[in-house]
């Protein structure tokens, strides 16, 4: 399918759920729309595999119109079931029973079966208890069946449920629906949920253009990003992962097998669960991810709190987009934190350095970060100066970049890109202000190709260009205080052409010459017409 249809087929969806929503918020039917989307998307593996497993056993045509295949399967050969079911856990690693599947659910809404919402709820609590192991407990238990948003009494939920479900899959019958084409439906989803969800679409999605140079820049040889795209990286890390968009991009710039596990951490449990889904979606396997819920600033990951340093987790890249000035709660056990004791607390006020130091206390020796932020890191004083300063003298800064405002769905400042490693090569600092390079919306910014290819480049090649990107020594930080603020060191500003008044005044004075000839003649012709001359 090309990506015209892929593109397509995420807009059908969307002008669907559009009109189906109705006075529900954005928010709330997002996540009805998605879930559906998802079990589309398990249905259709599943019976993929289950005809693979049962070869010519598998009843292509022999059921009834209103009847999966794979239910007549069942109802033939109850005694292979257990059988059956107990491979595809080993292969596939999740079972779906014929009635939960898809095409059931989707004959119980056209038909209108009042028992529609009882095999929706019963369908996703096997999936979640029984079907899948148990990382994937709790992946619908944010999608409540029984809320007065979609009906007041059963009957009007019901049927509320019925029409949803049939527009879909209405939808979806006139498009090839192989991973790729549902993920990046998915991904489509969420994008305009996310453009409708305001201050809130921070809390889960980063845009793509913005994701794409993030995902660029890690990608890149750490010591030597001019040599090129890593063959391979072994990790790759987001701690405040929201969907997994930005993740799934890093996934996208090495191919399916370029990244060795991808780990996501999210403290919201709704977007955790479409994270989770998001990866499945996109053919991420259970086994090459792992997405924990909980709480990023107090390092609630059993996994991330070995006391061992030999045994301490660590990331071959790092990539995050956390709640812009989030407002936390330092403590003095965390001031004793092996995360932060060494460069000191972020402020009460803006927890934005607190996520930059649990990222890079994670970050492999050979690696590279790269963190949003506000730009208020890069010049605030006090306790983040204190911060800024520490990092700056142990080499650790490798590159700051400024983006246009208005690129973000939850707000309109400007924000910057953070590039840091624990061991860089160049001596310097590279500022790339790209804050004029963008193009402009009605209601928000944009940066094409050209732009995301510019920046990527001026980062990997070290390039420097005027009122662009410029290297900056680090006498020079010093001198500035270690002020960051990228307007110090690259200015935007067009000088004033200069004026040469000698260059002025003969010119006036040619000038002069030429009116005075032509009033002379001008005057001739009056007096031979017996007018009065000009003064």
């Amino acid at each position: 399918m090309t990506d015209k249809n892929h593109q397509q087929l995420g807009k059908t969806l969307w002008a669907i759920a559009d009109q189906l929503r109705g006075a529900m918020n954005a928010d709330d039917f997002r996540d009805y729309m998605l879930a559906f989307l998802f079990l589309r998307y398990l249905s259709d593996n599943y019976e993929a595999a289950a005809k693979r497993e049962l070869g010519p056993d598998y009843p292509y045509h022999q059921a009834q119109p209103n009847m999966v295949p794979l239910q007549l399967w069942y109802e033939n050969n109850p005694d292979d079931i257990e059988e059956f079911e107990k491979q595809m856990r080993r292969k596939v690693h999740y079972v779906i029973k014929p009635e939960y599947l898809w095409g059931s659910i989707a004959e119980m809404a056209r038909t209108q079966n009042g028992e529609l919402l009882n095999t929706l709820h019963d369908g996703f609590k096997y999936i979640e208890e029984e079907s899948f192991a148990s990382t994937f407990l709790g992946l619908f238990s944010e999608i409540n069946l029984n809320s007065e948003k979609l009906g007041k009494v059963y009957t009007e939920r019901n049927a509320r449920l019925c029409s949803i479900i049939t527009r879909i899959a209405q939808g979806l019958a006139d498009f090839s629906t192989d991973s790729d084409t549902l993920g990046d439906a998915y991904e489509y989803l969420i994008g305009q949920f996310a453009a409708g969800s305001g201050k809130k679409a921070g809390e889960f999605y980063t845009p793509q253009q913005i994701s794409s140079i993030l995902s660029g820049i890690v990608t890149l040889d750490s010591q030597d990003p001019s040599t090129g795209l890593k063959k391979r990286l072994d990790s790759v890390f987001d701690f405040a992962c929201g969907s997994g968009s930005l993740l799934l991009n890093v996934r996208n710039r090495l191919g399916a097998h370029g990244i060795g596990k991808i780990y996501g951490q999210e403290k919201n449990i709704t977007t955790y669960n479409l994270a989770r889904m998001n990866m499945l979606l996109h053919g991420v396997k259970d086994s090459e991810f792992e997405i924990f819920h909980g709480d990023t600033l107090l390092n609630d990951w059993e996994m991330l709190r070995e006391d061992n340093p030999a045994k301490k987790p660590q990331f071959a890249a790092v990539v995050a987009n956390p709640p812009f000035s989030y407002r936390w709660e330092p403590t003095d056990a965390l001031a004793q934190d092996v995360r932060f004791k060494n460069h000191g607390l972020a402020p009460k006020s803006a927890a934005d350095f607190a996520f930059l130091l649990h990222g890079f206390h994670y970050l492999a020796q050979e690696g590279t970060m790269a963190i949003i932020l506000p730009h208020g890191v890069l010049f605030r004083g006090g306790a983040e100066a204190r911060i800024r300063q520490k990092l700056l003298k142990d080499g650790h800064i490798d590159t700051v970049i400024g983006l246009p405002a208005n690129l973000f769905y939850s707000t309109g400042i400007p924000v910057c890109i953070l590039v840091l490693k624990k061991c860089k090569m160049p001596d310097d600092v590279l500022f790339i202000n790209a804050s004029e390079h963008f193009e402009k919306g009605k209601r928000q910014n944009s940066l094409s190709q050209t732009h995301i290819d510019k920046i990527i480049a001026t980062y990997q090649y070290r390039k420097e260009e005027e009122r662009y990107s410029r290297r900056v020594s680090m006498e020079e930080i010093v001198a500035n205080d270690y002020n960051l603020n990228i307007s110090r060191y690259i200015s935007t500003a067009v000088a004033d052409e200069e004026i040469d008044l000698a260059v002025v005044n003969s010119n006036l004075v040619e000038l002069e010459k030429k009116i005075e000839e032509s009033t002379k003649k001008h005057n001739k012709f009056l007096r031979e017409l017996g007018l009065p001359p000009l003064p």
